[in-house]
Formats: C-alpha cells, structure tokens, sequence
C-alpha cells in the first residue's frame, strides 16, 4: 500500500513540474508576441517509463521532453531568404536610378530640354537683330547656360555612381560583420546542443534573421549540418561560413576609379566575384554603378560633343562683326563634362559669326539663321535622330529604368510580405492559442496540487492506521 501511495505522490510531482515548464514556456511565448523573428516553443510531453507491478505495468504519469521544440519551417526559411535577395537587389536599384532620375527633371524649365531651345532661340534672335549687342549677350548668357547644364548632369550622374560605389563597400563591411555574427552563433549554437539534451532556439532565431539580412546583401546558399552548424556559401562557391570560421570579402579599386568585390582566402588569395553576383543589394548598386548610369553619361556625352561639333562647324563657315572667319564656339571638349563656351567669344560677343560668308557685315544674319535651324539636323543616332527626339528616348529610357525597378520591387516586397505572414502562421505567437494554453497548463497543475493534497491525506490515514 505505501508503495503505491508513494508512486502517486511521484507521478503527482513529476506532473507538477512539467505543467511548471509547460507554464513557463507559454509565458516565455508571450512575453515574445512582438519580438521579430520569434519563432513559437512547444513543451512536448511524453508518458514516464511505466514500471511493472504485480505481473503487470502500471503508468507513472508525465514528464516534458528535455528539447524545447522550436516551431520553425526550414524550407520557408530558405524561401524568404531568396526573396530577401531579389527584393534588395530592386530596392537598392530604384533607389540608386531615382537619384538620376531628377537629373532629367524638365518640368521646372531649367533642364537640359529648356536650356537646348533657349539655345536655339536666341540665335533666332540674332538672326533678326544680327548686330544687336542684347541679342548677342542673350545668345551667350544662353549658350554659357547650356553649357552648365551639360556639366551639371554630369557631375550629379557621376556622383551617384560615386554614391553606389560607398554603398557598396559599406555593404562588404556588413557582410563581413554578419558572416562573423553567424560563425558565432554556430558556435553558441553547438555548445548549447551538445549531447542533444538543450535547444538554443533563441541562437536559431537570430541566426536566421542576420542570414535574412545577409542575403539582402548578396545572394548566397546556405544548409545546416547535423551538428547544428549552418554553412553558407556566396556566389561562384566561395565560403562564407563554415562551422566556426568566417572569410572576409574586400574591396579594390578597378580601372574606372571604382570598387570591385573580392573574395579573400585564408592565404590571402583573392578572387575577383563582381560579375558572379546575381541578386542582393550589392547587385542593384553594381549595375547602376556599371552598366545603367554610364549609359546615361555615353549618351549625354554623344549629345554634348554631336551638338557642340555641329554648331562649331557651321559658327566656322560664318563672318563675326569684325569680318573674320567665325571661331570654334565650344572649346575644349571630350563630352559633357567639359563642354564650354570659346573664352575669346565670352568676352567679345562680337566674335558671333551671325553673317554668312557671302554676305556684308554687320547686316548679314544667313549663319544665325542656319545655326538656328541645327535642332532639326539629323545628327543623333547614325544620322536617324534630331537631337530633341534622342533626349526624348533618353529620358524616356530613365524613367522606364525606374519604373522597372519599381515594378519589380514591389512584386519582391509582396513575395516577402506573403512568406512572413506565412511565417507567422507557422512560426508566430498567437496570443489567444497562448491563452488558452496558459489556462490549460494552470487547470492541470492545479490538480496536480490537489492530487498532492489527496495522496498527503491518504498517507497520513495511513501513517495512523499504522
């Protein structure tokens, strides 16, 4: 008889401590609700070994599994990791080419489009005034402006290749910095699981949301091992992390002034991954800084030096005030960086060759009207495009950039939206499921007590008979 009492009051501790567990992981689940990349523990609950008793077995209640179980999708895990990839590489590309997009901005009047037809107005001017001094100095506060402009959108489209080039070495030191992060945690990871007997679901936890951040930075695979370490390898199969151990990329500077992307080896060798780098931010800001932004520069520069040659050439074939052959109007320029008005005629606008070679000076005004009439000249595109009609295609391909970008980044924003509500179907923390858990474990550790209290009373009735 004691022997069974006994065995009560065993099972009625061994379940008093579970529901305690069970209690305090639910606890530890709401404390959570609002904790990002949380991901839901369960208490699982097993049956004692049962023992035998009397030629049978008899049941010797409950106890909580030594592994809290961490309730996690590894496969969506992956998932919103790639979607993390694509949606950095057309968010850090939007962002990049809508800085460039405002060097195109016409709408105010003082962009190139404007500055080209005040250009051209005033030498209508001048051919209906051709020795008018307001007429001339007009045409070269005009042509100085254009000029500017030219260099301006330049420089401000250099810049922004300047600017992604920071990004992109600013996103190499992140890299580095979370590759350590997760060796870190890999060792953390392991020590706590040692022997399988814990779970280090918190270190899970945050190892998957600085893998999520990593791979907004650059595309790369990543598995876990038996052990618990997770492996991560970037693009063209160089390791990141393994086990414990992290490698480093780096940045060196390439022909063009800007930097390329290094994978460094534990000799120090490194390799070059710029063009192996497919999805993540360092992507969108390698392709803006490589491919669409010098674009942008080819085009202004052939616009700048195909309207510069065009107006030097005829400015040549003309008659200034003094009777002279007509000076280069532009001088020097290799694009639109450098384009410029001749100094000689910025300070004598006499030196405007209005009159043709034909005619009388001053009075003769054939030239101007000839320079005038350059914007209609087939000049751009092989001799196909007049120069408004390229800027038109230009500016439209800059606005159909962004708005691909756009477009993109926002069907990839979705994807990762749709995945975190799945991961939160799956992963998150329901306060009200965690309510009713609460009060189920509460219920069950409350008889747990009473059957302490009973089986107490049993023994002392016990004790007395004795």
């Amino acid at each position: 008889m004691a022997n069974i009492i006994y065995g009560m009051l065993n099972v009625a501790q061994t379940a008093l401590l579970t529901q305690q567990k069970a209690l305090d992981v639910t606890a530890n689940n709401i404390a959570n609700v609002n904790t990002e990349g949380y991901s839901r523990q369960r208490l699982n609950m097993e049956q004692n070994e049962p023992v035998r008793y009397e030629g049978g077995t008899l049941s010797t209640g409950v106890r909580a599994n030594r592994t809290i179980q961490r309730v996690y999708d590894r496969f969506l895990a992956a998932q919103r990791a790639e979607a993390a990839s694509k949606e950095g590489r057309w968010e850090a590309q939007r962002e990049t080419l809508e800085k460039a997009e405002l060097m195109f901005d016409d709408a105010s009047g003082y962009g190139l489009n404007g500055a080209l037809s005040e250009f051209w107005n005033s030498w209508q001017a001048v051919a209906n005034t051709p020795s008018g001094y307001t007429e001339r100095a007009t045409l070269l506060s005009n042509a100085e402006n254009l000029t500017l402009v030219f260099n301006k959108m330049s420089r401000d489209l250099t810049q922004v290749q300047t600017d992604s080039d920071v990004n992109i070495k600013g996103a190499v030191d992140d890299i580095n910095t979370l590759s350590s992060e997760i060796a870190g945690l890999n060792l953390k990871i392991a020590e706590v699981e040692a022997g399988s007997l814990h779970s280090a679901n918190d270190f899970r936890d945050q190892r998957d949301m600085k893998l999520k951040a990593l791979s907004g930075l650059i595309d790369v695979n990543s598995f876990e091992d038996a052990d618990g370490y997770l492996t991560i390898i970037s693009t063209n199969g160089h390791t990141l992390v393994d086990r414990t151990s992290s490698w480093n990329l780096t940045t060196n500077t390439n022909a063009d002034g800007f930097q390329d992307v290094f994978w460094e080896s534990r000799s120090g060798v490194q390799q070059n991954i710029t063009n192996d780098i497919s999805t993540g931010k360092l992507k969108g800001w390698l392709e803006a800084r490589d491919t669409i932004i010098p674009d942008y520069l080819t085009r202004l520069d052939d616009m700048a030096v195909a309207t510069a040659t065009a107006v030097n050439i005829q400015h040549n074939s003309g008659l200034d005030l003094n009777g002279n052959a007509g000076l280069d109007f532009f001088t020097p320029f290799t694009g639109a960086s450098d384009i410029s008005v001749n100094s000689s005629i910025a300070s004598d606008t006499n030196l405007i060759a209005a009159a043709a070679n034909t005619e009388n000076v001053p009075g003769g005004n054939s030239n101007a009207v000839a320079m005038a009439e350059i914007q209609n000249q087939l000049l751009m595109s092989g001799g196909s495009a007049i120069l408004d009609d390229f800027y038109s295609g230009l500016v439209s391909d800059v606005g159909r950039f962004v708005s691909q970008a756009q477009v993109n980044g926002d069907h990839q924003s979705m994807v990762s939206m749709q995945l975190d509500t799945y991961r939160e179907e799956v992963s998150g923390v329901s306060m009200d499921e965690e309510m009713v858990n609460m009060v189920q474990f509460q219920s069950a550790y409350t008889a747990a007590a009473k059957l302490v209290s009973a089986v107490d009373e049993m023994l002392q009735s016990l004790i007395a008979m004795v």
